[in-house]
């Protein structure tokens, strides 16, 4: 900057090119600024430096207003001045277009003071209306509030004043209240008089329909009134209900047993004389017609009933005996039907009465299903058409049966109570009782789902009773089977045909004691109690097979005596009927009933995936038992080829000891023949044979001979082929012997015996190989050993392929070589 411009003003410091000025007001800082642009304008200093690009930095450097002391603006100076020099020195050494720049700060700053005015007038107003509204919704609130304390007040005094009325109201209400119920309690008393008035008005002039439906329609009243408080009402109506019910019923009752009568009701014997008397078609109406009333009437006899059983048998006891929801009450002409059957019962069967006799049941019981069988005929031809007629939905002769039951129930119950303490009476008892339940149930279409007699002996103390004699009448009749004379021996061992499983008729006897029980108990309704007769019969099941377990011990030292193996023969018949009896469906319904109730005295111990297999019918109820009885049979049968072959071994001494060395080859014999130390024991194996054929069941004695057949193969494989050499004739007379002698002897019960005797027919063919096979298989079987090889890739057959080449299978290559090694006519030996 030249000299000339760089006079002093107030308020402008100079620093090199650097102008800088500033000022206390805006008015001081323009007047120092225009100043100083007017000096370098006159001066001719260039205002087309490049000024204008930082006007923005000027607008912010150069218009703002600083106050304060001279100190602080001299060190606001100092860093303006650096700050400039160090970011715009170059901008700011031009002042040429220091004009031009000026104009555009002006207005700049005219649009910053426009702006700075219209924020500052704006702001204050908005902030003033804000205040103003929250100062008028205050004094709204006061106001609301003091109106609703003001109201509140109001309302107190108000709540104050008629709660007198309110009081008044409500007793004004409830006397209203009182006042209706009154009358509709008068109304209600009102129309059952009116009813009863009717009823009475109709019988007085016969009109016997009308006073049934007056009847019916108190019945139905009774039915609105049955929740109703009014005590009083209700046994009121009632009572009235009853009265005149029985009067209509005594009036049909009297007519209906006349008619009856004169159709020769009831009918006692199967040759009783019906004939038709003379007005036969009105007694035919006359009995419609009071059928027809008499069922009319059911609804308020039924009503009644249900009052009467329910105030004088209280709340239902729970017990064995609740199997079957409760049947109806009997249908009312079938009860007016029954009164003379029952005179007659109770007449001959209760009492001092020849006829009632606690020692014949079946007397009473057979005289009820004459009559129901007597009875049918009527029944159905004169009754159930007008059941019929009348929409009834229920059979008249199983109503008649029903209505007996009933009547044979109350007997039972009696006798069966005295005779708990007298075995012989109740075994009785319950015969005469499941007789009498199945000719019920097959002879009179008798439905299942209608209780009979038997669910009277499922109530605790008679079922107990009936278990206990039946387990002590089952150990008495054990006793005497094993006991008697001829209890080992079968009843059917001279018919072939009907004698496979050889049981002995203690075991047959057993059977069929279970096989008795099953059937007395298999009628029960109840699953669960048809599971403790189960169990039962797994009690006495395990018992007999204890008791022959201990007969077999004392038998033990003789097995192939004749009781040992027909207590073999036993426990083989009880494991093969228990296997039936597992497939059949009522102990399948069984099995099923046993998973669902979860009966533990049952399933015991049974493990989880057990009583799975039982759900999936997989396994039995009978599994238990079976694995207890193979257990047995499988160890008398061990025993039994133990016994066997220690009788064998000591007979097959002498051949183990044969020379088979000096055996000359069988070129020199002109016949070959058995050798004489086997005959001893040739003849042992077929005795023993024939003898277990003659007294084991076909299945037993199948797998008696099969274990014979394996036992002896090893035993002639280890003591008579391992422990010896073999000459070419000795290997020939081995053969000779196995092959034409012993396997015949097994020949007669299988088409192919060698086939259990593997390893004697297959050291048969080693030993008997001629000499050149031999070498060159021993060749084979040695290389096999030292060379580990894959011999289909090399091109030569393998040690396998070549034995089963000549037959052997079950040898391993192992054994052949040192059954190679027993033949003299190979070299080293």
């Amino acid at each position: 900057m030249v000299p000339e411009v760089k006079e002093r003003f107030e308020g402008v410091v100079y620093h090199t090119d650097d102008v800088l000025v500033w000022g206390r007001t805006e008015e001081e800082h323009d007047a120092g600024l225009y100043a100083v642009l007017e000096k370098i304008q006159k001066a001719g200093e260039p205002l087309d430096s490049p000024m204008s690009k930082v006007s923005d930095l000027l607008k912010g450097k150069v218009c703002k207003k600083i106050k304060g002391d001279p100190d602080e603006l001299g060190k606001q100076d100092d860093s303006e001045l650096e700050f400039l020099e160090k970011e715009h020195s170059s901008i700011l050494k031009s002042s040429r277009n220091v004009g031009e720049l000026l104009e555009k700060i002006r207005e700049e700053t005219d649009a910053l003071e426009e702006q700075v005015l219209t924020v500052c007038s704006s702001v204050p107003p908005k902030v003033s209306a804000a205040l103003s509204a929250a100062v008028e919704v205050r004094c709204s609130l006061d106001g609301l509030l003091q109106r609703e304390q003001l109201i509140s007040n109001k309302l107190e005094q108000h709540l104050q004043g008629t709660s007198q009325w309110m009081d008044d109201l409500g007793q004004t209400c409830n006397h209203v209240d009182f006042i209706e119920r009154s009358m509709k309690y008068l109304k209600c008393l009102y129309h059952i008089e009116e009813l009863s008035a009717a009823v009475q008005q109709s019988l007085m002039i016969n009109s016997v329909w009308d006073a049934i439906k007056g009847v019916e329609s108190m019945a139905a009243l009774d039915c609105g009134l049955n929740q109703s408080e009014c005590s009083h009402l209700c046994d009121f109506l009632r009572k009235t209900l009853c009265f005149w019910h029985n009067i209509i019923k005594d009036r049909l009752t009297s007519e209906f047993e006349k008619v009856l009568a004169q159709l020769h009701w009831p009918i006692i014997t199967p040759n009783q004389a019906v004939t038709p008397p003379a007005n036969y078609q009105d007694l035919s109406s006359q009995l419609e017609g009071l059928l027809l009333q008499l069922l009319a009437l059911q609804t308020s006899d039924d009503l009644i009933s249900q009052r009467a059983s329910a105030s004088t048998q209280g709340p239902p006891s729970v017990s064995s005996s609740n199997l079957f929801s409760p049947a109806p009450p009997l249908c009312l002409p079938i009860q007016i039907m029954l009164q003379p059957l029952t005179k007659r019962f109770r007449y001959h069967f209760y009492g001092n009465r020849q006829t009632n006799s606690i020692h014949k049941p079946e007397w009473y019981l057979t005289q009820v299903l004459k009559w129901m069988e007597n009875s049918s005929t009527f029944m159905e031809e004169k009754i159930q058409p007008v059941f019929d007629q009348a929409g009834q939905t229920i059979s008249a002769k199983v109503e008649l049966c029903r209505g007996l039951v009933c009547v044979v129930q109350e007997k039972v119950a009696s006798d069966a109570s005295r005779m708990l303490y007298d075995d012989g009476l109740f075994c009785h008892l319950v015969e005469e009782v499941l007789q009498f339940e199945k000719d019920l149930r097959s002879h009179h279409s008798y439905p299942a789902t209608l209780p009979g007699l038997l669910h009277i002996l499922l109530e605790d103390a008679f079922l107990q009773k009936w278990l206990a004699v039946e387990r002590k009448m089952a150990v008495e009749k054990m006793d005497a089977m094993l006991s008697a004379e001829g209890g080992w021996t079968s009843q059917y061992k001279d018919i072939s045909d009907m004698d496979e499983l050889k049981a002995p008729e203690c075991a047959e006897t057993f059977m069929t004691l279970l096989q008795v029980i099953t059937e007395r108990y298999r009628a029960l309704p109840s699953p669960s109690a048809q599971l403790r007769f189960f169990g039962l019969q797994k009690e006495l099941v395990d018992d007999f097979r204890i008791r022959l377990t201990q007969v077999m011990k004392e038998e033990s030292r003789c097995p192939l005596g004749t009781r040992y193996c027909a207590i073999l023969n036993a426990v083989n018949y009880i494991s093969t009927i228990l296997r039936d009896w597992g497939d059949n469906v009522f102990f399948l319904q069984l099995q099923q009933a046993v998973v669902s109730l979860g009966e533990q005295e049952v399933l015991g111990s049974l493990e989880m995936t057990e009583v799975g297999r039982l759900a999936s019918l997989e396994g039995s109820l009978f599994d238990g038992l079976l694995s207890l009885l193979d257990r047995l049979k499988g160890d008398m049968l061990g025993r039994l080829l133990h016994f066997l072959m220690r009788d064998t071994a000591e007979k097959a001494q002498p051949y183990c000891q044969e020379r088979w060395l000096s055996i000359p080859p069988p070129q020199d014999h002109s016949a070959m023949s058995l050798s004489s130390s086997a005959c001893p024991m040739m003849l042992c194996v077929r005795d023993r044979l024939l003898n277990l054929h003659q007294v084991l069941s076909a299945s037993l004695f199948q797998l008696a001979w099969q274990g014979l057949a394996e036992k002896l193969d090893n035993f002639i494989y280890q003591e008579v082929i391992l422990t010896n050499h073999f000459s070419d004739g000795g290997a020939a007379q081995l053969q000779f012997d196995m092959t034409r002698n012993l396997f015949p002897l097994f020949g007669h019960y299988c088409r192919r015996p060698e086939n259990f005797f593997k390893h004697v027919k297959e050291a048969c063919i080693i030993l008997c190989l001629k000499v050149g096979s031999a070498i060159l298989l021993k060749d084979l079987l040695k290389r096999s050993e030292l060379e580990a090889r894959d011999w289909e890739d090399a091109g030569d057959p393998s040690p396998e392929s070549a034995l089963n080449e000549l037959g052997v299978f079950c040898l391993a290559p192992c054994d052949v070589l040192i059954l190679l090694n027993l033949k003299a006519s190979l070299p080293g030996i």
